[in-house]
């Protein structure tokens, strides 16, 4: 079974200019989550999908560079077209889709959620964070009553999507343009793992915790 790991990579980014490029721990922000696939035992191959060939030299060992069309980059591309592209170049079994703004989730956290996909009894994966607190939805409470206020370790915890991966078969994208399937394995991750960089604020937050961890070694 052929699994293929690629990171879709653009340049020109809005919300925080330069971001994938940006040194975090004192590597490029997209370093850190092209580290982790190669590290993940079961990905046979792990791309970065991108425009600009400059990014050559700042990859990781083992990772391959694929180059995209510029069409890609613009701000109104949905992931569907770069999923699409991608997997009409590259055939595999087995995709793993990440992003480069998740720095911190762990290879033992891919390697589990791939092997549970490699077993069969789940058909997709994916990343997600645990919130236990009283959320709304639509203008209304999502798990809980207004006239029935559970105590907070006890409410019914709702789970968000993070971007850092999604795990999916061929046949599922290509018939079905899906990267959740009917069986997915949700692997919880706290907020650190979980997180997503988006905005300025989210950069400096992850800056202080490479920085954390860099002294802890």
């Amino acid at each position: 079974m052929k699994t293929v790991a690629f990171v879709p990579i653009r340049l020109n980014s809005q919300r925080v200019a330069g971001k994938n490029l940006r040194l975090l721990g004192g590597e490029p922000l997209m370093c850190h989550i092209l580290k982790t696939l190669t590290a993940v035992r079961g990905i046979d191959e792990v791309y970065v999908y991108c425009s600009d060939e400059s990014i050559r030299g700042l990859l990781p060992e083992g990772v391959r560079f694929l180059r995209r069309s510029e069409e890609l980059d613009r701000d109104t591309t949905l992931g569907r077209e770069i999923y699409d592209r991608f997997t009409a170049e590259v055939e595999a079994d087995l995709y793993i889709l990440a992003h480069a703004t998740s720095p911190f989730i762990r290879p033992e956290t891919l390697a589990e959620a791939l092997g549970k996909v490699q077993s069969g009894e789940y058909d997709s994966a994916f990343s997600a964070e645990r919130i236990q607190t009283f959320a709304w939805y639509e203008g209304r409470p999502l798990n809980y009553a207004l006239d029935n206020i559970p105590r907070t370790q006890t409410i019914e915890p709702v789970y968000i999507e993070t971007s850092a991966f999604f795990i999916f078969p061929r046949a599922l994208w290509c018939e079905r343009h899906r990267r959740i399937g009917d069986r997915p394995w949700m692997a919880v991750v706290d907020r650190i793992e979980g997180m997503d960089i988006d905005y300025p604020e989210d950069f400096t937050m992850a800056e202080i915790i490479a920085a954390s961890r860099s002294l802890r070694r």
